[in-house]
């Protein structure tokens, strides 16, 4: 006789996390391709803006060591402001083969919840984020987000809100 699944129990750790912190969420789901050698999100088939989903960026600080950045799909981290803001001459991406090493996530997959959890890397949102109100971010798993309000999500990972952005 098989067992039936606990409730919850299909929940990502990101998920648990926002639930055991009270912090209310929406689980949203997106359907993902192969792109060379990572699955990425297929923005043609996508529901929601990409303004209103928001990707975590891994990036290393020449003074900081590892840092965070999460910025709409339509747009990008620009560099020097993000140097600015978080007391850096320069900045750039993790190499891809360095990001589960840094992070924990493979690409897709990273996320503000589970990076703070597992490390102190400091964390900067755009102020997108903050202007639009609620955000999608990855919850650990590529092709699965979580819809929460982007004040209660950056008071929670420590983030600060900035102008880090740049058009794509």
């Amino acid at each position: 006789m098989s067992k039936k699944k606990a409730k919850g129990a299909d929940k990502t750790l990101v998920e648990k996390i926002l639930d055991q912190h009270h912090i209310a969420y929406e689980p949203v789901s997106f359907a993902t391709h192969q792109d060379g050698d990572v699955m990425q999100i297929s923005e043609d088939q996508m529901q929601e803006s990409e303004h209103e989903v928001y990707k975590t960026l891994v990036l290393t600080g020449n003074k900081t060591g590892p840092l965070v950045g999460v910025v709409p799909l339509d747009m990008h981290i620009d560099y020097k402001k993000l140097s600015a803001v978080s007391g850096n001459k320069k900045v750039g991406m993790v190499p891809l083969k360095d990001l589960v090493k840094t992070s924990g996530y493979e690409h897709g997959a990273n996320n503000p919840v589970g990076i703070r959890e597992r490390h102190n890397y400091p964390i900067f949102f755009g102020n997108e984020a903050k202007e639009a109100g609620t955000i999608c971010v990855s919850a650990g798993k590529i092709g699965r987000s979580v819809r929460v309000d982007a004040v209660a999500l950056a008071k929670f990972v420590d983030a600060q809100f900035a102008d880090i952005t740049a058009a794509e």
